[in-house]
Formats: C-alpha cells, sequence, structure tokens
C-alpha cells in the first residue's frame, strides 16, 4: 500500500499562498491517480483537486478554486503538490493527498481515493 506523507500547511493570511507537497512511497506513483481533499471542522471531507495517471494529463479542481489552486506530479520525485493563491477564510481545512490505483476515468470523490496521508492544517486568517 502506498503511504504519503503531506507537508507545507500553515497559517496565513487572505490573500496569501501555500504550497502542499505529498511524498509518496513505496510505489510508483505514476500508477496511480493522485487527490487533494480537504476537511473543516464539522463538515463532511470534500474533494479539492485530483489529476489522473500517469502524467496529469487530465485534471478536475471544485468550483471554490478553480483558477486558485493547481495541482501537479513529478513521478520522478514521486510526489505531488498543491498550489494554492489567493487563500480564503473558507479554505482553511485539513487537508490530505490521496491515491488511488489507476483504472478508468478520473472521478474525485473521497470515496474513490481511500489510500489518505495524515493530513496537513491550513489555516487563513488575519
Amino acid at each position: 500500500q502506498v503511504q504519503l506523507v503531506e507537508s507545507g500547511g500553515g497559517l496565513v493570511q487572505p490573500g496569501g499562498s501555500l504550497r502542499l507537497s505529498c511524498t509518496a512511497s513505496p510505489y510508483a506513483l505514476e500508477f496511480y491517480d493522485i487527490g487533494w481533499f480537504r476537511q473543516a471542522p464539522g463538515k463532511e471531507i470534500e474533494a479539492v483537486s485530483c489529476n489522473s495517471a500517469p502524467d496529469g494529463s487530465t485534471t478536475w479542481y471544485t468550483d471554490s478554486v478553480k483558477g486558485r489552486f493547481t495541482i501537479s506530479r513529478d513521478n520522478v520525485a514521486n510526489t505531488a503538490s498543491l498550489q494554492m493563491n489567493n487563500l480564503k477564510p473558507e479554505d482553511a481545512a485539513i487537508y490530505y493527498c490521496a491515491t488511488t490505483w489507476s483504472k478508468g476515468p478520473l472521478e474525485c470523490a473521497p470515496r474513490r481515493f481511500p489510500t489518505r496521508g495524515r493530513g496537513t492544517q491550513v489555516t487563513v486568517e488575519s
């Protein structure tokens, strides 16, 4: 099973940026669809963005982050990233990196990404 470790979370002011990273081991990430999910206190986990194996040619973003967040992968380094710009207070949550063995069209839904890291906290406030 793939093990995932997120990093890069923190406290940022509204309008600021953060870059989340996810390191995968021991298996090659190129065979897996990658997803970023988040969960705010008292809310259900939601999909933020996903991209497809092997090269990320298919991507999906939830409407609220389109134009602000960018997902990427580096199959050589076996890492995934989520660049988050113009952060808003409503973006505050624990962010999780997740993977699923790629089979068929990309579906960015929590139930399709059973393997997740422990998460990294993103706080957006003045």
